[in-house]
């Protein structure tokens, strides 16, 4: 199995070109959300270590965002308990998706927390700032501060590039987008191929 990882900064619109690959995907994003939907045992914690903030199951994402924005040790602290239940859907979606020749990765702290393998295919979406806080902005759950603290616990984009063997600029419309994507897509399964 060859994993493809999409990385990038806030923003810049890794899920999006997950989804153009149309290649089994685990998005991180969306397993966070129904690990808050879902699970009573990660509520149970959260409840335990932060009273004040998570008041009721399921988990709501604005006490979470509260918890961060009143202490920025907390992050660390909802990690321990977040992550290794992350990790542990990733091991089952991979084992899901054994018998498929490709994988992506749509994991915002892939380097951060250690996910990234030598033999992993690394795409780096990149995007201009303006772009950037345009699509920032849409999201529910939009905080400037939250978003900056986030920044600044990644890895800088000078070390994602040079772990990555693609670099995609997503500054246009999606058509454009969609074909850079392909383009890509098609070298990684013609190069994998012929091998």
């Amino acid at each position: 199995m060859i994993r493809i990882a999409i990385v990038g900064e806030i923003g810049s619109g890794k899920t999006i070109v997950a989804k153009i690959l149309k290649l089994p995907t685990f998005y991180a994003d969306i397993e966070l959300a129904e690990i808050y939907q879902k699970d009573k045992r990660c509520y149970k914690k959260l409840k335990k270590r932060f009273p004040k903030f998570i008041k009721s199951f399921p988990i709501k994402k604005k006490e979470i965002v509260e918890a961060i924005l009143n202490n920025r040790s907390n992050i660390r602290k909802i990690s321990k308990i977040i992550h290794p239940i992350v990790r542990k859907r990733l091991k089952k979606f991979l084992s899901d998706n054994g018998k498929n020749k490709y994988v992506v990765l749509d994991i915002p702290l892939y380097f951060e927390n250690n996910i990234y393998k030598k033999k992993d295919i690394v795409i780096f979406v990149q995007s201009n700032k303006k772009n950037i806080q345009k699509r920032i902005i849409k999201r529910k759950f939009f905080n400037i501060k939250l978003t900056k603290y986030f920044r600044s616990i990644q890895k800088k984009n000078i070390y994602k590039k040079k772990k990555s063997q693609f670099i995609i600029e997503n500054n246009s419309n999606k058509m454009d987008l969609r074909k850079k994507v392909n383009i890509i897509k098609n070298k990684i399964l013609n190069e994998r191929n012929s091998t």
